[in-house]
C-alpha cells in the first residue's frame, strides 16, 4: 500500500513539473510575441502551483516592466535577487526599474561603525558566521590543549597568543551571527503597489497626512494594526498605509 502511495505521489509530482515546464516555455513564447500580459498569466500559474525560482521571478519582472508596471516589476526583481543575490543581470534590470520610480529617497548618513558592520555583514550570512564560530571554537580548544601540554616556553607563548586570538574571533563571529539573525527576523521589506498612496500619521483614514509615496518605492514594515501597516523609509520617515497598497517581499 505504501509503495502504491509513493508511486502516485511520484506521478503527481512528475506531472506537475512537466506542466510547469510547459507553462514556462509558453510564457517565454508569449513574451517574444510581445503578449506580455499573457506571459504574466502563464508564469503566475506556476507561482500558484507553489514553484519558485529566480528565473521565474526575473521573467515576471521583465514582463511587468514592459507593461510599465513599475511596482510589480521591482517586486519580482527583488524576489529574484533574494534567490540569486549575485546575479548581475537581475541587479541591472532592477536598477533600470528603480530609475523609473517617482520617489527619490536619500538614506540617512551612516556612522563609521554602521559602515564597518555593513561591510562585515556583506561577507557572510548569519549561517556563515555561525559556521565560522564553530571553526574558531574548535581551533581554540585544539590550541589551548596543545598549549596546556606543551613543555617549551616559546611554544607555549605562541600557542597562548594563538588561542587568545581564536577566542576573540570566536566571540566576534558569534556576535555577528546573532546580530545578523536578529536583523533577518526583523527585516520585512515591502514594495508599494498603488500608483500613489497617502501615508497617514495614524492607522485610520481620518489620520493626518504625513507624506505621499508612489508605485515601486521600497519600504520597511515595522508594525501592523488591523488592516494597516506601519512603514519606515531609509530617510527615517514613518507612517501608516493600508495593507492593500503594498506587497511584502
Amino acid at each position: 500500500m505504501k509503495q502504491l502511495l509513493y508511486i502516485l505521489l511520484f506521478l503527481v509530482s512528475f506531472s506537475s513539473v512537466a506542466q510547469n515546464s510547459a507553462l514556462f516555455e509558453q510564457g517565454k513564447e508569449r513574451y517574444k510575441q510581445e503578449k506580455y500580459q499573457d506571459a504574466i498569466n502563464s508564469w503566475s500559474k506556476i507561482l500558484e502551483s507553489g514553484e519558485h525560482s529566480a528565473s521565474l521571478y526575473f521573467n515576471l519582472g521583465n514582463a511587468n516592466y514592459k507593461l510599465n508596471k513599475i511596482g510589480p516589476s521591482i517586486y519580482y526583481y527583488e524576489k529574484a535577487l533574494q534567490l540569486a543575490p549575485l546575479d548581475k543581470e537581475i541587479k541591472t534590470n532592477l536598477a533600470f526599474a528603480e530609475n523609473a520610480r517617482i520617489d527619490a529617497i536619500e538614506p540617512l548618513p551612516k556612522t563609521i561603525f554602521a559602515k564597518w558592520y555593513a561591510s562585515l555583514a556583506s561577507v557572510l550570512s548569519y549561517n556563515g558566521w555561525a559556521i565560522l564560530a564553530v571553526v574558531f571554537s574548535m581551533l581554540f580548544v585544539v590550541l589551548f590543549l596543545v598549549y596546556y601540554f606543551s613543555t617549551s616556553e616559546r611554544r607555549k607563548r605562541l600557542l597562548f597568543v594563538g588561542s587568545l586570538f581564536s577566542a576573540l574571533f570566536l566571540i566576534a563571529s558569534l556576535v555577528m551571527a546573532f546580530q545578523l539573525s536578529s536583523d533577518a527576523l526583523h527585516d520585512k521589506p515591502a514594495i508599494i503597489f498603488a500608483e500613489s498612496v497617502q501615508v497617514k500619521s495614524e492607522p485610520s483614514l481620518g489620520g493626518g497626512d504625513a507624506f505621499k509615496l508612489h508605485e515601486g518605492t521600497k519600504v520597511q514594515i515595522i508594525g501592523s494594526e488591523d488592516n494597516w501597516v506601519r512603514i519606515k523609509l531609509v530617510d527615517g520617515k514613518d507612517g501608516w498605509v493600508p495593507t492593500t497598497e503594498l506587497k511584502q517581499l
